[in-house]
């Protein structure tokens, strides 16, 4: 089996269109949820979210391109593009764009287009509803742009697990280049939900938080005053390389992917298994993929949504696999910081998660200052914590009970 090496990152996220920005608002622990100015919220008992904010997509790809495109994939282009010129990986016409994949996961795909179209549809009649409709509105849209935009012309594949889409596209992903399927793989996660139908159907499942206080209090994880996840917007992608391609290229190792672990709650369409099963054989099996056991993992990035029965879950998983160790390894919900950006958020979390092990910085959880009693781990409140970080997991878990785990390394040569 190939060894897989990260040799580039994007980020078009609330806080940041791009990794650096991201990450230095991520550990100063500023948060990017405001109120929702680009749509009306009037009727609705939410009117906050993380928006991305002063993102140009015609820069990326022209007026006439990003007309025929719906949000998420502007923004998966854009954060594609920051990876692929890091990593170096098109910089010449040698690479062999037939080995060099495209996998990028959204949990609902085109929602603005279609909500666009309907409207149409009822106010001038089915002849006026753009051909472009279908093709815009699809959620694999986002890697076949991204794919055709850079002539790659490897597997393309587009995992849709809710808010697993992210973490799901890089574990195939790096399934994929491991087994020698590709070169490389452009890997990620893109979602643009802010729309008044999300956030409606949101709210009334009782999943989102309906904060009325500071927009950037409203993200809670583990804190006892959480109300459920705020809605937010971005795209996270990774370059991936087998180990010999990156080195023959002399492309920047930024870190090792070494674990994929995914499992399934079977148990309820929304809500997460409430022992949290599913989510601690995920993250076993990312432990057992990767060959290392619990007490190498020196920090978790948690999925931890703020709601009150996924953050419980989450920490009940925690401890089963890692036992008293479980108390002191240092978490991170960056979520308190950014929001929930769905399918996108693996792909941003995989971001932050490179560069907590490149840095040695955990990004703070903020907003915790009554822990729910039942979440009594260390989770980094408030204050970003610089420790050293040899190996971190990643986890995200999405509605129908989807579970996806990845285990990252830093890079040894050895």
């Amino acid at each position: 089996m190939k060894r897989v090496v990260i040799t580039g990152m994007g980020a078009i996220t609330p806080i940041g269109n791009n990794v650096s920005t991201f990450w230095e608002a991520l550990v100063a622990g500023r948060s990017g949820i405001s109120v929702i100015d680009t749509i009306d919220v009037t009727a609705l008992k939410t009117k906050i979210a993380g928006l991305v904010r002063n993102f140009d997509p015609e820069a990326v790809v022209g007026r006439k391109e990003a007309r025929r495109m719906d949000r998420f994939c502007h923004l998966a282009i854009g954060a594609a593009a920051e990876a692929l010129s890091e990593s170096g990986l098109l910089a010449d016409d040698s690479a062999d764009r037939t080995r060099i994949g495209v996998y990028i996961g959204s949990g609902v795909g085109g929602l603005q287009t279609l909500l666009d179209n309907y409207k149409t549809l009822l106010e001038r009649g089915p002849g006026r509803v753009s051909p472009s409709l279908v093709p815009m509105m699809i959620a694999n849209m986002a890697a076949a742009q991204v794919s055709i935009l850079n002539g790659l012309k490897g597997p393309v594949l587009a995992p849709v697990t809710a808010c697993a889409s992210g973490n799901n596209a890089i574990g195939e992903a790096f399934k994929l280049i491991q087994r020698g399927g590709a070169d490389a793989v452009v890997a990620g996660g893109a979602e643009a939900t802010i729309t008044d139908l999300a956030l409606a159907g949101f709210i009334n499942s009782g999943a989102m938080s309906t904060w009325d206080g500071e927009p950037e209090k409203a993200s809670r994880p583990f804190d006892k005053g959480r109300s459920g996840f705020v809605a937010a917007e971005g795209a996270g992608i990774l370059v991936l390389e087998s180990l010999e391609h990156a080195l023959r290229r002399g492309a920047p190792i930024l870190a090792e992917l070494i674990g994929y672990g995914a499992s399934s709650d079977a148990y309820h369409m929304v809500a997460t298994d409430p022992e949290g099963d599913g989510a601690y054989r995920a993250m076993k099996e990312a432990l057992d993929d990767a060959g290392i056991g619990p007490e190498h993992i020196d920090t978790i990035n948690a999925h931890a949504t703020g709601t009150d029965i996924g953050d419980v879950s989450e920490t009940k998983a925690i401890k089963r696999l890692f036992g008293e160790r479980a108390y002191e390894i240092p978490i991170s919900a960056g979520k308190s910081v950014t929001g929930h950006m769905l399918g996108a958020a693996g792909g941003v979390e995989a971001v932050a998660l490179v560069k907590t092990i490149q840095e040695g910085v955990i990004p703070p959880t903020i907003n915790l200052h009554e822990p729910d009693p039942e979440c009594d781990l260390d989770y980094v409140p408030n204050i970003a914590r610089k420790v050293p970080v040899t190996t971190g997991l990643s986890n995200s878990f999405g509605f129908g009970g989807h579970n996806a785990v990845l285990v990252l390394r830093k890079f040894d040569e050895e």
